[in-house]
């Protein structure tokens, strides 16, 4: 993964829990880096090893920490990132949606080496869709999940995830049912 993930880990945790707390998890994860560098590649196991220690540190389960950063994500890192992506994605949530593949197509042109998850979306009612999230790392889905919730407060709409299928029981991926209540509806 890039640095940028664990930098965005390190801002979540500073922000939330202070500087202190992140000395503790980088210390249980046995982490020595002091900077990550946002362009520079990291192996998946340094980020893996930061949730984990997290965990433990902030006696949260790894499941909440993941859909704590993937909001933090959103609504922090990736729009101080690459913002002008975020607003080109759409002015909706279900837009958003719908073109998170063009995203990262955008994205990957900062990121050469980047092996992003794909998203692809079917089922699309006006108030719900079926998300379809395949990656090669695994894990994740409450990272999506937390995502997700983000991109509701993005665009100021309620959000509602549950997941329909699970790669950890044995699909091929996993799937998000993703119902919303439009803004002032």
């Amino acid at each position: 993964m890039y640095g940028m993930v664990n930098k965005a880990v390190e801002d979540m945790v500073r922000k939330g829990h202070g500087d202190d707390a992140w000395d503790r998890i980088k210390e249980a994860a046995g982490v020595d880096t002091d900077i990550f560098i946002s362009n520079d590649s990291y192996t998946d196991d340094i980020t893996y090893r930061l949730v984990d220690a997290a965990s433990h540190v902030l006696g949260a389960p790894a499941e909440e920490i993941l859909k704590a950063f993937g909001e933090h994500w959103v609504l922090h890192t990736a729009q101080d990132g690459y913002g002008s992506l975020m607003q080109a994605g759409g002015g909706s949530l279900p837009e958003f949606l719908l073109n998170l593949p063009n995203f990262h197509t955008r994205v990957q042109m900062i990121f050469p080496n980047l092996q992003p998850p794909t998203f692809e979306c079917g089922e699309l009612t006006e108030r719900s869709l079926l998300l379809h999230y395949r990656t090669h790392r695994p894990g994740l889905a409450n990272f999506v999940i937390g995502l997700l919730q983000g991109l509701g407060k993005r665009f100021g709409t309620q959000v509602t995830v549950t997941r329909a299928d699970r790669r950890e029981d044995g699909a091929s991926h996993d799937t998000f049912r993703v119902e919303w209540t439009p803004p002032g509806g």
